[in-house]
């Protein structure tokens, strides 16, 4: 939901604003001012406002949800705004911060909020493509460069990163998290938070982050965006939680509550998760902002007799600020002087948001330097991280008779497919802000590689139209005329997958084919016999059975962003030595869903002689593994090494491996541990990720890989004894390439005397 452009500032304010911006301009942003500093002058703002105005701090609107009555401009003169939610033209946010600074009786600041996801004006590959990538760094800072563009332009808060575990990729946002791990997901969650806040809240050129859908919202029933959760407490506590819990302690600023209901109660009316784990255990000190309407939504789920119990229970759940709905706005007030809810209670609910306020800089600097936000939204430098960033969250999946790298001196190759030359498709769904222009097609990356005399011929194949299209898109007469190119050259290029907007919110499907005709179209391409590349732009895994075997090379690239056509170039010919490995496991069809590899045992080890297949019309086993990825060079990893076999608990174990390049390129590898804990007082999944490392080696070149797994690794939440327990059991532990992992050792966590 994109907010319009609803109002020309005042001249006298276009006039003035420059003025302002020059001085502040001039100014040297210090440190934001500490906690106590930022809770005294937060606490001196609560004894002067009234009960209306910090209810209104307690609100975020939408300017298309406004009564035709009201106006954006008197809401916020009269202090009834907090928030402003999905604006990013920098003068309408300085016309707004001017009346709320000037016009208004407190002169609070309003903090801007927009979903910046995977990029602002610089589009970064998807969230499941940063997970792909295996590489903290990288992805803090993919979300640091996003920070600073959104920052030029005023927005200082982004509902980001989403950390919702997802094990059903038909749920349309798997493409905005992490994948299935909950190890992988923590550290993707870290480097999100450290990314757009930088070392504090406050820092320059950073911005306040949300972590998103508290909790259990990647698991609905179905994966029907939406739908009601059901997850016993071991499981939200083992595989659910960890990455909220891994953003609360690198100090994420904001929390957002889900929409849905978890075990029969909404998210955002759930004061066991909003108060008692958030809170309580975790000791989260920031503020928890609805999911848009959600606070009016607990009357739709049948939790909450009318609009008044609604604010009510959201309010005493621990939601600080309504995102839309304005039910705060309209029924807290009489609440309040009903004795439903203290008056503490409200300036308890206010204090972080000020404070947040505060510690952003947003009363000493509240306005918008358009000069310098042009400046940082068409930096170069950006794009250049992009262009990295693209290509390392690739991941190659097949390369038969090591098709790929292809060579630059090819006399002919054609690119068929309806995404090759698209533009809007290679963004993905959350890029509002972005110009489609910049962004470099896989057609156009391709041809500046190439020299002039390479002939390139480009076919479309066929169309792709949006879902709930009920027959196949796309003529035969296209796939022919591909057909004949592919004929006439020495390589085919393959561009295909989902467009954009059929992954994301509201974007589940029933289906992982291929939509419309674009199975058909691999089928007639590679019967000409000439080599193919498949190169996929999706944001889930999708039903590549048949090519697995039948195309030579497959590369996923997901939704790479600005700079995809380009990075895609740099991997296909060879520039990049793809690195990256899938953040969740990839199944053959949509009736083995969910599939995961951290599953439990059955009651017959699946190797036995005696194990009866869960299917008897297909294998158990995924299409790729979780973890999976090819290079083009080779990796052996060897020399397994504990440094102890025994380990109290409490204590430390140190384990090493050496990786080796046996191949003859320069390439990356992603080292991953695996552990099984053989037996205690709840049965434990096969094996679990633990720790990972990505490494780049030379031909020829070792390192050795050193982890150190203490007790975060080795407890989980005990379902019997209903806490988490580190218990004195034996382990197996492997390390390796994916979470097939074969190189195995064991050891034993002893008692304490």
């Amino acid at each position: 939901m994109i907010a319009k452009v609803f109002r020309v500032a005042p001249v006298l304010i276009c006039f003035l604003l420059p003025i302002v911006l020059a001085a502040q301009s001039k100014q040297t942003i210090g440190a934001p001012p500490s906690t106590a500093e930022a809770r005294h002058r937060a606490d001196s703002l609560l004894s002067r406002m009234t009960l209306e105005e910090k209810i209104g701090q307690l609100t975020q609107i939408f300017f298309q949800y406004f009564p035709d009555e009201t106006t954006p401009d008197d809401r916020i003169r009269k202090g009834q705004v907090g928030s402003y939610l999905f604006l990013t033209d920098p003068k309408v946010i300085n016309h707004l911060q001017h009346i709320a600074i000037e016009e208004s009786r407190m002169h609070i600041p309003l903090l801007i909020g927009f979903d910046v996801i995977h990029g602002f004006r610089t589009i970064f590959p998807v969230p499941l493509a940063m997970a792909a990538s295996w590489d903290p760094k990288l992805v803090e800072q993919i979300q640091s460069v996003a920070a600073e563009e959104a920052s030029a332009a005023g927005v200082k808060w982004a509902f980001a990163p989403m950390v919702d575990i997802a094990r059903d990729p038909r749920w349309g946002r798997i493409v905005e998290g992490a994948g299935e791990d909950p190890f992988l997901g923590a550290a993707m969650a870290r480097a999100q938070v450290i990314g757009f806040q930088g070392p504090y809240l406050g820092s320059t050129n950073h911005i306040l982050a949300t972590v998103k859908h508290f909790a259990g919202y990647g698991a609905p029933d179905g994966g029907r965006d939406y739908d009601s959760s059901y997850l016993s407490e071991d499981l939200l506590r083992n595989v659910y939680l960890p990455p909220f819990k891994a953003a609360v302690d690198a100090g994420v600023g904001s929390v957002m509550s889900a929409y849905m209901d978890l075990n029969d109660i909404p998210a955002s009316g759930n004061r066991y998760l909003l108060h008692d784990v958030l809170r309580n255990e975790w000791g989260f000190q920031g503020f928890v902002v609805s999911d848009a309407f959600a606070v009016q939504d607990l009357k739709t789920h049948g939790f909450a007799r009318d609009a008044s119990d609604a604010a009510y229970r959201a309010f005493a759940a621990g939601v600080n600020m309504d995102m839309g709905s304005k039910t705060y706005l309209a029924k807290l007030p009489d609440l309040v002087r009903q004795g439903k809810v203290s008056p503490l209670a409200i300036d308890d609910a206010v204090r972080p948001l000020l404070m947040a306020k505060l510690q952003l800089g947003l009363f000493e600097h509240p306005y918008v330097d358009t000069v310098h936000a042009e400046e940082v939204l068409k930096a170069t430098d950006h794009r250049v991280v992009e262009r990295n960033a693209a290509s390392r969250t690739a991941v190659l999946l097949r390369n038969g008779a090591q098709l790929l790298p292809l060579k630059k001196t090819l006399s002919s190759l054609t690119v068929i497919g309806p995404l090759a030359d698209s533009q809007k498709a290679l963004q993905g769904s959350w890029s509002f802000a972005s110009d489609p222009a910049e962004v470099v097609t896989v057609l156009q990356g391709i041809r500046a590689k190439l020299p002039a005399s390479t002939h390139i011929e480009y076919v479309e194949g066929t169309e792709i139209k949006r879902e709930f299209d009920t027959e196949e898109a796309g003529p035969d007469t296209e796939i022919g005329r591909a057909v004949d190119a592919a004929r006439r050259s020495e390589v085919t290029v393959l561009v295909l997958g989902e467009l954009d907007d059929m992954s994301g919110e509201a974007a589940s499907r029933s289906s992982l084919e291929l939509p419309g005709k674009q199975a058909a179209l691999i089928k007639a391409v590679v019967a000409t016999g000439k080599p193919v590349v498949l190169v996929l732009i999706n944001g889930r895994p999708l039903n590549i059975t048949w090519a697995s075997t039948h195309v030579p090379a497959i590369l996923e690239a997901w939704y790479p962003g600005t700079q995809g056509g380009n990075a895609i170039a740099d991997v296909l010919f060879g520039d990049v030595n793809p690195g990256g490995k899938l953040p969740f496991t990839w199944p053959r069809s949509v009736g083995q869903i969910p599939i995961y590899y951290a599953h439990n045992l059955t009651h017959l080890p699946e190797t036995s002689e005696g194990f009866v297949s869960r299917y008897w019309d297909g294998p158990n086993s995924p299409l790729y593994p979780f973890g999976y990825g090819l290079s083009y060079t080779k990796f052996a990893i060897s020399n397994l090494k504990l440094d102890q076999s025994h380990v109290k608990i409490d204590g430390s174990l140190g384990v090493s491996a050496i990786v080796e390049n046996t191949g003859d390129r320069t390439g990356d590898e992603v080292v991953q541990l695996y552990l099984h804990q053989r037996a205690g007082s709840a049965s434990r999944p096969v094996r679990v990720l633990q720790g990972f490392e990505r490494i780049k080696l030379k031909p020829g070149e070792t390192k050795t890989v050193r982890f150190t797994l203490d007790k975060k690794n080795l407890s989980f939440w005990s379902p019997s004894e209903r806490r988490w327990v580190e218990e004195p059991e034996e382990f197996d532990l492997w390390i390796g390439d994916d979470s097939t992992a074969a190189l195995h050792a064991v050891f034993k966590v002893d008692p304490q005397k």
